[in-house]
């Protein structure tokens, strides 16, 4: 008997649709007979209850499994107990046992709520559905502890409609049902039904407040889950720890610093500082508002009175790298380590994180062999991170390596693929990716079209675009968003196809959104279109919407076709505006070190040698075919002065200083926070040539992999 308290063999899913149909049978030939009980029985129902809380399911089966006859309540605090610690498996076989055993009455509504809990546990709606049906038949008292219980089984397993078909039918409810039916209206995104369903309420108390706010965060309606939270502190309504977590998490969530600061206090007055949830909450808001010192105070705080520092370390990490402040990240996880805090999966997913957005190629090796020296499973989120860190990095190579070793697949992981494949321009590839996605059953979300479409955009597949674009509507009923859109814009816009891009605009009625002008306004700058660039840049005038970026493309239109007062009048308006031009910077890392240039700028320590080095290579490219392209200039100056201009461009001065400090053949990875220029583009290829090296660049939009003259966007990009 006690070998049943092992999952059982054939339960290898989380189901218990193999055990039922016996059971189904069991149950139609049970009667309601005899549901008395003695008092021994309640005597020996309640010792096994006492086992069970004091000591665990395992001895309270141990001491049933002793006992020669057993009772109903036995039966019943043996099931709720497996229910109770998660062995929902053990529950059911329990239950088929129970009914086959013989000299055991019909089971009550003790047992069959239990029952009911273990069938939700295992998401087995199926097995769920026949008790209840068979509750329906056979007459049992429906009190709310049970009805209660169907509900729960049916929300946990997602047929939400029946769950409100459920709760409408009940003759009694308690304030849990109504809360069981409100988390299954938002689960199911009816956010309509559900605030109509609270404010109907009679029996709200503060789990229905806890359920609506944090439902109406999920759904994405954070103004009102901002209004429900004020009603609650109109009505009086004492907070707890988790509702002090949610107001927290909404405070992050929308930057309410002030909110966020105020909650903060109450928390002081309500001697909940020591709650290393709420703490935990509290922490995480500062960091999502930027007020990185602040939870820093509140984690100094927090090592002295709890021992579990896990989550406080992880918060802190991933806030660095929130905030952009990536090697603050790493060196608060190296402080971790030291002071024997376990690595757990989720930190280290906050750490692959920081490696990537910082290009940190070595360091991010460095998480990845800890993983595995750790012994840690892949799952999805940490698999996902690593090869996000590898993509990021100018490793496309190892991205690779690492989805195809990853076991967890959902669809985050294949859509980090995707956009891992869509950032290198290999738009083939990435939709051969969604293929082999969509053979797999897994089922696209919004951000995998996204991811899509750019790889179709970075690599100049329109009629590809415009297959997806098309399916993601009819085959998957995805609404386009912005992204998607924008997407469509920049696959018209980089392919040249200028009219078909504005009139898309136009069509969609998106002519509101500035990002479709200031994309369409970067594909006129591509392709010199002076007239829609115009256009484009009056747009995102009346839109309130004309940045620096933007002011600074259309100059450089009129530059590129020579038009040098046009030019001037525009960064005059730009002077009076006070818009400023953001600067051009490249970056490479080396032994543990960034190295950051400008353009032209002598601040590096090495800088004659750097200088010195680039004025010999240039040489030796124009001896290769190289000639500068000086009509991407955008100042009115001599050919020659054009040509120096170009010659100790940023990114050039980051490649020139990696040749001199690196091995011969070394591969380089330079980053860019602008656009890589044309110009460059063509020196890098021939660059990559004349030195035998491969040379990755990472500029605002993609990765260019430069190898033996060419470039893996094929000049499209």
């Amino acid at each position: 008997m006690a070998a049943l308290l092992s999952p059982p063999p054939s339960v290898s899913s989380p189901s218990a649709a193999g055990l039922l149909p016996w059971a189904r049978d069991l149950v139609g030939r049970a009667t309601e007979a005899d549901l008395s009980r003695t008092p021994r029985e309640r005597t020996r129902g309640s010792i096994l209850a006492c086992l069970v809380k004091a000591r665990g399911i395992r001895d309270a089966r141990g001491a049933f499994d002793g006992t020669p006859k057993r009772s109903l309540p036995a039966w019943a605090t043996v099931i709720s107990g497996c229910a109770r610690v998660g062995r929902h498996a053990d529950g059911m076989r329990a239950f088929v046992e129970m009914l086959g055993g013989g000299g055991v009455p019909a089971p009550n509504a003790f047992v069959l709520a239990g029952v009911l809990r273990c069938c939700a546990g295992l998401g087995d709606v199926e097995s769920g559905r026949r008790v209840h049906g068979w509750i329906l038949r056979s007459g049992v008292r429906q009190d709310v502890v049970l009805c209660n219980a169907v509900l729960d089984m049916y929300t946990k397993c997602g047929h939400h409609d029946r769950a409100r078909r459920a709760f409408g039918a009940m003759v009694e409810k308690d304030a849990v049902s109504w809360n069981i039916v409100l988390s299954a209206c938002l689960q199911s995104g009816d956010v309509l039904g559900a605030m109509r369903l609270f404010d109907q309420s009679p029996l709200r108390d503060i789990s229905s407040w806890n359920t609506i706010i944090s439902g109406l965060m999920r759904n994405g309606c954070a103004a009102e889950a901002v209004d429900r939270l004020q009603q609650m502190v109109r009505a009086g309504v004492v907070f707890n720890h988790y509702t002090y977590s949610t107001a927290f998490a909404l405070a992050g969530m929308l930057s309410l610093l002030d909110l966020g600061r105020q909650l903060h206090g109450h928390v002081v007055m309500s001697a909940l500082e020591d709650d290393a949830f709420v703490c935990c909450s509290l922490m995480d808001m500062y960091c999502k508002c930027g007020e990185m010192e602040a939870a820093l105070s509140i984690f100094d705080r927090w090592s002295r009175f709890t021992g579990d520092m896990k989550f406080a370390w992880s918060t802190m990490v991933a806030g660095y790298v929130q905030n952009g402040r990536e090697e603050e990240a790493l060196e608060f996880f190296r402080v971790m380590l030291r002071e024997g805090v376990p690595a757990e999966p989720f930190i280290l997913t906050s750490v692959a994180a920081a490696c990537a957005h910082a290009g940190m190629v070595e360091q991010g090796r460095q998480v990845h062999g800890f993983v595995e020296k750790m012994g840690h499973r892949f799952d999805a989120p940490l698999a996902s991170a690593i090869i996000d860190m590898y993509s990021k990095c100018g490793s496309l190579e190892d991205a690779c390596r690492m989805f195809d070793r990853a076991r967890a697949m959902n669809v985050a992981l294949w859509t980090t693929m995707l956009c891992s494949y869509a950032s290198y321009g290999q738009g083939r590839e990435a939709i051969e990716i969604f293929n082999r996605m969509k053979a797999e059953k897994i089922t696209p979300n919004e951000i995998t079209l996204v991811a899509v479409l750019s790889a179709c955009s970075h690599s100049g597949l329109v009629s590809e675009g415009d297959h997806y674009f098309k399916l993601m509507q009819e085959e998957y009923g995805i609404v386009p968003s912005i992204e998607h859109y924008n997407c469509m814009v920049d696959l018209y816009g980089r392919a040249g196809l200028l009219d078909k891009a504005k009139n898309f605009i136009e069509e969609n009625n998106i002519s509101n959104e500035a990002i479709v002008w200031k994309t369409l306004l970067s594909a006129c700058r591509l392709h010199k279109h002076m007239e829609y660039a115009k256009l484009a840049t009056e747009k995102l005038v009346q839109l309130g919407q004309c940045d620096d970026g933007s002011y600074v493309l259309m100059s450089n239109i009129y530059a590129t076709n020579s038009k040098w007062l046009d030019a001037l009048k525009l960064r005059s308006s730009m002077q009076k505006r006070k818009v400023g031009k953001q600067p051009g910077q490249s970056w490479i890392h080396l032994k543990n070190a960034v190295h950051t240039f400008i353009a032209g700028d002598m601040a590096h320590p090495r800088s004659a040698e750097i200088y010195a080095y680039l004025e010999k290579l240039m040489e030796r490219l124009k001896e290769m075919g190289y000639t500068s392209r000086t009509d991407l200039v955008v100042h009115d100056v001599e050919e020659e002065q054009r040509e120096t201009t170009l010659k100790f461009h940023s990114e050039r001065l980051a490649i020139a200083f990696g040749i001199i400090s690196t091995p011969i053949g070394m591969p380089l990875r330079i980053f860019k926070n602008l656009r890589v220029c044309e110009d460059c583009h063509e020196a890098i290829k021939y660059i990559s040539r004349a030195v035998d090296r491969e040379i990755v660049v990472r500029d605002l939009y993609r990765f260019h992999h430069f190898k033996s003259g060419s470039c893996s966007c094929e000049d499209f990009w």
